[in-house]
């Protein structure tokens, strides 16, 4: 069984920054693309930005320019920069793993942009 771990969550001010990571705890067989969503109170879930087996990144409009997803040493960690973090980035964020039929969730890491 795979499972994945979000850490690097906690309390920034606005236009500080954040790094998550996300770690599995083990290979993940056939592993197409690893995402980060993210979910605020009373909103639906929403992809952040995604990094593709051959490195390939998407970024969704809101962190655009301000987010950097990346792949760690391992293959099987993923990393998200956050820079210029607004309020509205204030969420849940959840690593997915995308393989083959399977998907993997991470529990989620509370970000929380406040002054």
């Amino acid at each position: 069984q795979v499972q994945l771990v979000e850490s690097g969550g906690g309390l920034v001010q606005p236009g500080g920054s954040l790094r998550l990571s996300c770690a599995a705890s083990g290979s993940i067989f056939g592993l197409n693309a690893m995402h980060w969503y993210r979910q605020a109170p009373g909103k639906q879930r929403e992809l952040v930005a995604s990094i593709t087996r051959d490195g390939s990144t998407y970024y969704a409009y809101p962190a655009k320019g301000r987010f950097t997803i990346s792949r760690g040493n391992a293959k099987n960690t993923v990393y998200l920069q956050m820079n210029s973090l607004k309020p509205e980035d204030t969420a849940v964020y959840y690593c997915n793993a995308q393989a083959g039929w399977n998907n993997y969730w991470g529990q989620g890491t509370q970000v929380t942009v406040s002054s």
